[in-house]
């Protein structure tokens, strides 16, 4: 019986970068959302600010490093990096280039391609599409050349000595059984002994299981939360919560986003 590997999702968004800077703010990243947040109920511990690493700066090789080394105490096998392609534009890539360039962290990793529609769900906007998914111009061969570069290396984490590659949304690509067709039909001209895909559990995507093998999916991967272990709202908090979603959309309407301040959904 083979021991089980732990690998971690590794959400990149801890480094400023120019597109966030002009969304949300100079210098924006995810921990001004950690340090904002409320407790919603008695005993709620929040905000969780960070211990050993602190509020840290993912452009710096020394943080990479200790991420890993501090993961290898807690027993976790690997990184999965969650990878933002938007046909050829890519999001969020600095760390991970850097650890691909600079072999450090020796840490085994993989890539899941979070393929999303960028809005500003955050402050209420939902329709305000920032960077979008567009897969009308979805070029196959260009993303595997460059995921290959990845697939190489080795660290990258295989099964059955094939490349893990995660799909966040695979509900979301139009045709994708043939793209995955196509994919392994590259994957075989650069010389890999194929991929081993593996359709994740999120809460945007609808696929079964059955579903995403008959696809042509090898595997689905459970994450939390995902749509089958959503928590309904306490009953009292809904009235709260229409409220707050009508009034943003009046707000929109009336064009007076700048005056008015946005009210949570939570």
């Amino acid at each position: 019986m083979s021991k089980t590997k732990i690998i971690t999702f590794y959400l990149p968004q801890y480094h400023p970068i120019a597109e966030n800077d002009q969304w949300w703010g100079k210098g924006f990243t995810d921990w001004q959302n950690v340090a904002k947040a409320k407790p919603r109920y008695k005993g709620h511990y929040q905000p969780q600010i960070p211990s050993e690493l602190g509020f840290y700066d993912l452009r710096n090789e020394e943080t990479r490093i200790a991420q890993a080394d501090l993961a290898k105490e807690y027993g976790i096998y690997g990184f999965c990096y969650y990878h933002y392609w938007f046909n050829g534009k890519m999001l969020l890539e600095r760390p991970f280039n850097e650890v691909l360039e600079s072999k450090k962290p020796d840490f085994p990793f993989c890539l899941c391609w979070a393929n999303e529609n960028w809005s500003r769900r955050w402050d209420g906007k939902d329709s305000e599409i920032l960077m979008e998914q567009n897969y009308n111009d979805y070029k196959t061969d260009e993303h595997i050349n460059w995921l290959i570069n990845a697939f190489n290396d080795s660290r990258y984490i295989k099964i059955n000595n094939k490349p893990l590659f995660l799909i966040y949304n695979a509900t979301g690509i139009p045709g994708l059984k043939k793209i995955i067709d196509d994919w392994r039909r590259l994957a075989d001209q650069h010389g890999l002994d194929g991929l081993y895909l593996s359709s994740v559990k999120s809460i945007h995507n609808k696929l079964s299981d059955q579903d995403a093998i008959n696809m042509g999916f090898d595997s689905v991967v459970e994450f939390i939360p995902s749509s089958e272990f959503i928590i309904p709202r306490k009953f009292w908090g809904l009235p709260k919560y229409y409220f707050n979603k009508i009034f943003n959309k009046k707000k929109k309407k009336t064009k007076l986003d700048k005056l008015i301040k946005t009210k949570p959904l939570t």
